[in-house]
């Protein structure tokens, strides 16, 4: 995690600020670095809203919606109303934590949420089970499109299965979901049908089940591609590119909200609606506040990008990674 301190010259609010983060990491390790911006363009370049600005891995997780690059004074309201020239302890190590008190906690907990109750996403090898799994994965990445059971049918007779078979022991564990006539809906992290995050994969368009999933095929397939999904508080476009494995989000300051729906059965009627990205961490909040039964967490962006990894970078690969369990 690298943390950067943008502060004009002599700003009167640098110091504490300086003094707050240290105290939000609480001995964590962490790259920090304090920068003295002294003009606009300077500002516009590296992020800075006024003085202080604090980055997250280059994410302002304070960021105001609509605010322009700026040299002078910012002010933090706090939550018990009160006005002070940088963001409070508990407020830092949230954002540095990616929205949660533990850093460690959150990542458990998002990881969960998406991964089958931190079991993962991968198939285990047995009875076909995985190399199913990923002939429909690879279906979906080339075609945009869910493969049907003929396509199928070579796959799970080289195990003695029908396809029918083996589709329905991945639906019982949650690895894909099936409509009334066993037909594929989703396979985790690709919808079937449209959802409002669309991914392109050079000339193919496919949809993902949720923000993470979105992120998830990118980091499933190491592949150039572009996420774009709608912020459901404003409406306004949120795109996430993919550029020789670096990620590019627009606009900066966006970010995740990982919500946990209530009730129980597949994650995609459990979750998959309250896993949305948002222009930047005001209209999650918003967004948090209108939904109290979806209770959740503010991911910033390497927080985000490092869950989808975690849960969906192995799910392509060969053999056995370590620590996979079924």
């Amino acid at each position: 995690m690298k943390i950067t301190l943008l502060t004009v010259p002599g700003c009167p609010h640098g110091e504490l600020a300086h003094e707050r983060i240290a105290a939000a990491l609480e001995g964590r390790e962490a790259e920090t670095e304090w920068v003295q911006v002294r003009d606009e363009a300077e500002a516009a370049s590296c992020g800075m809203t006024g003085s202080p600005t604090i980055l997250v891995d280059g994410v302002d997780p304070f960021a105001v919606e609509g605010a322009r690059p700026s040299l002078s004074c910012r002010l933090y309201r706090a939550a018990d109303g009160t006005v002070q020239g940088a963001p409070t302890v508990a407020e830092l190590r949230a954002a540095l934590s990616g929205g949660c008190e533990c850093c460690d906690g959150g990542m458990a907990a998002a990881l969960a949420l998406v991964g089958r109750g931190g079991r993962g996403r991968r198939a285990p090898a047995e009875r076909g089970l995985l190399e199913m799994h990923q002939a429909v994965l690879r279906h979906f990445a080339t075609t945009g499109e869910a493969p049907d059971l003929q396509v199928l049918a070579g796959t799970a007779a080289a195990h003695g299965r029908t396809a029918r078979d083996v589709l329905a022991e991945l639906a019982r564990e949650d690895f894909l979901t099936l409509d009334a006539d066993g037909a594929i809906r989703a396979a985790y992290p690709f919808s079937a049908t449209p959802t409002p995050h669309r991914v392109r994969i050079g000339a193919v368009q496919v949809w993902s089940m949720c923000a993470i999933d979105a992120l998830g095929i990118t980091a499933m397939l190491g592949e150039d591609m572009t996420i774009t999904s709608t912020d459901p508080v404003n409406g306004q476009a949120v795109t996430v590119s993919s550029t020789r494995g670096t990620l590019t989000w627009e606009p900066q300051g966006a970010v995740v909200f990982a919500g946990a729906g209530s009730g129980e059965g597949p994650a995609e009627v459990t979750c998959c609606a309250t896993l949305n990205f948002f222009t930047g961490p005001d209209t999650a909040h918003a967004w948090s506040a209108a939904h109290p039964e979806a209770p959740g967490q503010i991911l910033g962006r390497a927080h985000a990008e490092r869950v989808a990894a975690d849960i969906f970078g192995p799910l392509l690969e060969t053999g056995e990674p370590d620590g996979q369990r079924p």
